[in-house]
């Protein structure tokens, strides 16, 4: 490491005594910045172990949603997001109403970067032509859309929560994707929302051959959010967390590792004796690099940016979230 960094690190050590602060940080953040974190893991279980902490401030090293979730879960501490162009694209692809092409705002960000979205349909249009079915919305959509929902789920729950829904039919919100893993595992009719994630879906199945002929001897773990004909093709499909699991229990000693490459970085110290290579070295999520070091100590400095969901917002997503919670 770097005197630079080495002195950055320490800088922020300092900060967070001061404020009494937790950092957490997603498995896609840059490596240094997983190092200098309390918790690092996938967005729920960073914001409900967060949620369970006594401090005064969250600093989320994250994307937009992910610091949301974390107001939600914990509305009388300070929740700071580092970067405030950390957005999500596929979380973006969805929204409330219709029409509005341009986001110009999201609950809890002061005068955030515009996005822009397909313009066709909005969740409350989708409900009208669905009416009494449930919405389930992955954790990966923003705050105003989980209190749109009924409930919601993750990568690795998805069906579960499909499951425990009554009726036939269930709305699956935003990634087609993984409303597609999930029709393959349940009878219910999935009705499926177009967003992706714009990471996962550029895999294909030339890609998982190329891999396999590049690392014979390597498992293929996949994410939910890739194409299902390369989850038809994996060896194990589940999220960060499972990835995580599995790569630590299994009796293999290479793997190929199919989503963000940050993940391999706390693969690689919790399995020091295995091998682990990327299914397509361009698996890099832009906004998740999007925060250093320094926007961390900018963050401590200046209390930017701050994530404060609305009670309106944040007591229906509230709910979403704890039903999701409440399956066992």
């Amino acid at each position: 490491m770097s005197p630079e960094m080495s002195a950055l690190q320490e800088q922020i050590l300092k900060l967070k005594e001061e404020k009494r602060a937790i950092i957490l940080a997603h498995n896609y953040q840059r490596d240094e910045v997983q190092d200098i974190a309390d918790f690092v893991g996938d967005s729920l279980e960073l914001s409900r172990r967060a949620s369970a902490i006594d401090c005064n401030m969250i600093v989320f090293c994250g994307v937009n949603f992910m610091a949301e979730s974390a107001s939600i879960l914990s509305p009388e501490k300070t929740v700071l997001l580092p970067e405030r162009a950390a957005l999500c694209p596929m979380a973006d692809m969805i929204h409330v109403d219709s029409p509005r092409p341009v986001r110009t705002s999201f609950p809890g960000f002061d005068n955030p970067p515009p996005y822009v979205f397909p313009p066709e349909y909005s969740l409350r249009d989708i409900k009208k032509k669905y009416p009494g079915v449930p919405v389930v919305a992955y954790v990966n959509t923003t705050a105003d859309i989980k209190a749109e929902s009924d409930i919601c789920c993750t990568s690795a729950n998805v069906v579960k929560v499909v499951e425990s829904l009554p009726g036939d039919e269930v709305i699956c919100i935003p990634d087609k994707n993984l409303s597609l893993w999930a029709q393959r595992n349940t009878k219910k009719r999935v009705i499926a929302w177009d967003g992706y994630c714009n990471i996962h879906e550029r895999v294909t199945t030339h890609d998982v051959e190329a891999a396999r002929a590049a690392y014979p001897n390597a498992l293929l773990m996949a994410h939910p959010e890739c194409r299902i004909e390369v989850l038809e093709k994996a060896d194990h499909v589940t999220s960060t967390s499972g990835m995580l699991r599995f790569a630590k229990s299994s009796s293999a000693r290479e793997f190929i590792v199919g989503t963000e490459i940050g993940l391999m970085h706390r693969m690689r110290k919790e399995n020091p004796e295995k091998l682990f290579y990327p299914l397509r070295k361009d698996m890099i999520c832009p906004n998740m690099k999007k925060t250093t070091l320094k926007s961390v100590i900018r963050a401590f400095q200046e209390n930017t940016y701050l994530i404060k969901v609305p009670e309106h917002i944040r007591v229906p997503a509230k709910k979403a979230l704890d039903r999701m919670l409440a399956i066992k």
